[in-house]
């Protein structure tokens, strides 16, 4: 017998959704997304044929090397999973609209800081012919590329408030946000090299920017922001929720610029040793570099660089771990003989931080949709008492027990209540 899936949750969002003020929203994020498709248009018309080849080729490589930060983001997510379409457009938004909405502001930055580098020749002496993009890279890139994947992030929390628990949804918000900027940048890049050396640089760029199983770089940094974020929905204290996005927004782009700054760091080194700067050891560096190589020697230097930023990660997110699991103790300690069990209590009682738990008897797609709405009860449960109201008098809640009656229904259960 086939089980009933609960239905879609969006509806139950903010009445900002169904306000003049969403339609005013819609049609500026519509603005938006135009806007986005006409820049990528504009800088795909600009490329020669054989350029194209190489980036679409490089994006393909990108889709497949992408499979395994997603697939990480996803184990973080178990718990409670979030509305697929929102997690798809999370990513899209990184990949498609951020990166459009970037590339004017860098460019214009790049254009002027390579007027500054020409009227001050003794620069590109000492940092080389990429001297203009090695000062330009800390300092425009890290600023606007936060801000406008921030911004993603950010309007996911004010639009679908209820879809912010803690601190691990607004990580794994942020860090789709930043895998997707990552899986369009770096077939951008890719292609930059190509058009520059007449040699794809697929190794260096795919390799290096997939290191750490692509949570090293704008995952990292936006998932830090998406962390603040969600700390601010979960706290009580008013002070803590102004200050911690931004502090994860500062953190974001510090560790962004500290990342961009390490080139210009290591051309300073070597113009002081006295090593060459010429375009052509550069290529031969880039032709010479196999994709593992870049992978664990860019893996190498992220955990490195940023171990100050990844303890803070790990810290954060085995913290939201603990909450996820005392909110459901707590949560659904009540529940049981209504909407659950005395064996599926216990369950919930055995779980542990890298187990998730499940009904044996049912097949794997019903437990998962079974104890998906349990949780999601127990969450909705939390944020309605956190809110001052009664959880017997939501709607919501009295909604999520329905389902669950109706998947039980739908399926043997293990046990009866």
């Amino acid at each position: 017998m086939t089980t009933s899936v609960p239905s879609d949750r969006l509806e139950t969002a903010p009445p900002l959704r169904k306000s003049r003020a969403c339609r005013t929203v819609d049609v500026v994020l519509a603005g938006i997304l135009i806007s986005a498709s006409l820049l990528h248009f504009s800088l795909f018309s600009r490329m020669n044929a054989d350029v194209l080849a190489v980036f679409f080729s490089a994006l393909l490589m990108s889709t497949v090397l992408s499979i395994v930060p997603l697939m990480l983001i996803r184990f973080l997510d178990r718990r409670e999973r979030e509305n697929p379409w929102l997690l798809a457009a999370a990513f899209l938004w990184g990949g498609c609209i951020a990166t459009a909405l970037s590339l004017p502001f860098n460019t214009a930055f790049f254009q002027l800081v390579d007027r500054w580098v020409a009227l001050h020749p003794m620069v590109a002496e000492i940092l080389g012919p990429n001297a203009a993009t090695l000062i330009a890279a800390p300092l425009s890139a890290p600023i606007i590329e936060e801000l406008t994947k921030a911004a993603g992030v950010g309007l996911i929390f004010w639009l679908l408030r209820d879809e912010f628990d803690n601190m691990r949804d607004g990580f794994v918000y942020g860090a789709l946000v930043g895998a997707g900027f990552n899986w369009f940048e770096a077939p951008l890049y890719v292609a930059q090299g190509y058009a520059e050396w007449g040699v794809a640089p697929y190794n260096l760029h795919l390799g290096v920017r997939y290191a750490l199983f692509g949570l090293g770089g704008h995952a990292l940094f936006t998932g830090m922001f998406g962390l603040f974020l969600g700390l601010a929905a979960q706290t009580q204290h008013m002070w803590l929720r102004i200050l911690a996005p931004l502090i994860g927004l500062l953190l974001a782009v510090a560790a962004h610029m500290f990342n961009n700054v390490l080139p210009l760091l290591a051309a300073l080194g070597a113009a002081s040793e006295g090593q060459p700067l010429g375009r052509e050891s550069e290529r031969d560096v880039i032709a010479d570099l196999g994709f593992w190589q870049a992978f664990w020697t860019g893996s190498a230097i992220q955990a490195t660089t940023f171990a100050p930023f990844l303890l803070i990660v790990a810290i954060a997110l085995w913290r939201s771990g603990r909450w996820e699991r005392r909110v459901i103790r707590e949560e659904l300690a009540s529940e049981v003989g209504r909407s659950m069990s005395p064996a599926e209590y216990h369950d919930v009682l055995a779980d542990r931080i890298m187990r998730t738990r499940r009904i044996n008897e049912l097949h794997p797609k019903q437990s998962a949709a079974f104890v998906n709405a349990q949780h999601e009860l127990a969450f909705r449960k939390r944020r309605v008492r956190d809110q001052g109201h009664d959880p017997e008098r939501d709607e919501l809640v009295d909604s999520w027990r329905r389902d669950i009656a109706r998947i039980r229904a739908g399926a043997r259960a293990p046990s009866a209540v």
